[in-house]
């Protein structure tokens, strides 16, 4: 086993939430998986939101839905596009068939089909973007992240069952624009999928795609305008009573809705990416409170993704424009300082002060360059360590894993393979 999946002892796998399940109305059910998926009891059978990962998880799934209800699976729909939440599609395929019952329904929103296209086209992309944002080896995701399309989609709106057991699928366009949630008229019951979470919104995730602030805030607020009495989240506790959903649901779209304005304020003051993160002050009204701690994602990731989105790749410095190439540049830097263990040792009294990020900056002047020497090696051992402390100080299991990856990597010396600096 490399050495990448032996966690530290303060973490765990991050998308697992257990196994069983919790009833949270008559008819409405949780599903503990890859985060926890969500089933509805209706007059035309089950309807299941997320098949698991795959493997014993999804097994899992299967014999605790059984303990409920023994009526068939009428439909399997994918709360969003992302990988690995649908991968066990197949053994609930097959258990509906062992039992003799009709093949459920595979239910998805119309933008899904095309993030599938796209996820195909770039697997290996794919493959080593999820090993190092969830600390797995080379290779550990080949078999874990199957796509399973589905067989009819839909727009805005569906609605399955009758009476006091319908359900309303619908289009909630958050960490994907393939989100989807479901209602529950009679019981007032929402399951937000993974458009609500227990901690900050998953927006500006290093690796991924821009994801929009702004869209994300009127689901939010879209929901709440529905009056659940109870909300169920893709992570986290049920939120339970009228206000306390109300209260969740329009804080977070109100925290989102202001970053946006602050970005923008920042930008239009004509500040670069890394001056606007530097200034950002975020309010510990709207940051401060439970439903919004930087346990995944980060505001400073947010706010880069706002940035990113009214902003090309430019850093607004002259030399990147047409850059050297990373080797070059490097060996380039590297020759050009005549006192190297000056420059060691003016880092190392940073690291000592516990300056660990401002040691990281100046240590990549030679931690970066290519070749073997002496000094070089040196600096690439010491950023290595650093950046372990790094992590210690991050709340965000994301940054977390980057900081703790990148250090691998670089004592592996493999670190050239995944684009890593």
């Amino acid at each position: 086993m490399n050495a990448r999946d032996d966690k530290p002892s303060d973490e765990k796998p991050f998308l697992l939430v257990g196994t069983g399940s919790e009833t949270v109305a008559p008819g409405l059910h949780i599903l503990r998986g890859q985060g926890q998926s969500f089933v509805a009891e209706t007059d035309a059978g089950l309807v299941v939101i997320d098949a698991g990962p795959g493997g014993q998880v999804t097994r899992d799934m299967i014999a605790s839905l059984r303990r409920i209800s023994d009526a068939p699976v009428h439909a399997l729909c994918h709360s969003h596009g992302h990988i690995g939440y649908n991968a066990g599609m197949p053994l609930w395929l097959e258990h509906a068939a062992s039992r003799g019952d009709p093949v459920p329904r595979l239910i998805a929103h119309a933008h899904l089909p095309r993030r599938h296209a796209r996820y195909r086209e770039t697997e290996a992309l794919q493959h080593r973007m999820a090993e190092i944002q969830f600390n797995r080896s080379p290779g550990f995701f080949a078999q874990r992240l199957a796509m399973h399309d589905p067989t009819e989609t839909f727009d805005t709106r569906l609605q399955i069952g009758s009476g006091e057991q319908r359900v309303e699928l619908f289009w909630a366009p958050s960490e994907t624009d393939d989100a989807i949630a479901l209602w529950s008229p009679a019981r007032r019951v929402l399951y937000g999928g993974p458009a609500l979470l227990d901690s900050i919104p998953n927006i500006g995730t290093p690796f991924r795609t821009l994801r929009d602030t702004v869209r994300w805030a009127g689901t939010l607020e879209a929901m709440a305008a529905l009056r659940p009495l109870k909300a169920v989240r893709e992570f986290g506790p049920v939120i339970e009573g009228e206000e306390a959903v109300q209260q969740v649901l329009l804080h977070t779209a109100r925290a989102l809705r202001w970053l946006r304005a602050e970005v923008v304020r920042l930008m239009n003051e004509g500040m670069n990416e890394a001056q606007m993160l530097a200034a950002m002050v975020y309010p510990p009204e709207l940051f401060g409170v439970d439903w919004m701690k930087p346990s995944y994602g980060d505001p400073s990731y947010i706010a880069r993704d706002i940035y990113r989105s009214e902003n090309g790749w430019w850093d607004r410095n002259p030399t990147t424009l047409h850059p050297a190439s990373p080797e070059a540049a490097g060996a380039a830097i590297a020759a050009a300082i005549t006192d190297k263990a000056g420059l060691i040792a003016s880092a190392q009294a940073l690291a000592d002060a516990g300056q660990w990020q401002l040691a990281l900056h100046v240590i990549d002047v030679l931690a970066t360059a290519g070749g073997e020497a002496p000094e070089i090696a040196r600096a690439r051992q010491l950023k290595a360590a650093w950046l372990r402390e790094r992590a210690r100080e991050v709340d965000s299991y994301v940054s977390r894993n980057l900081y703790r990856v990148g250090a691998d990597m670089i004592e592996q010396g493999t670190q050239a393979r995944f684009g890593i600096r």
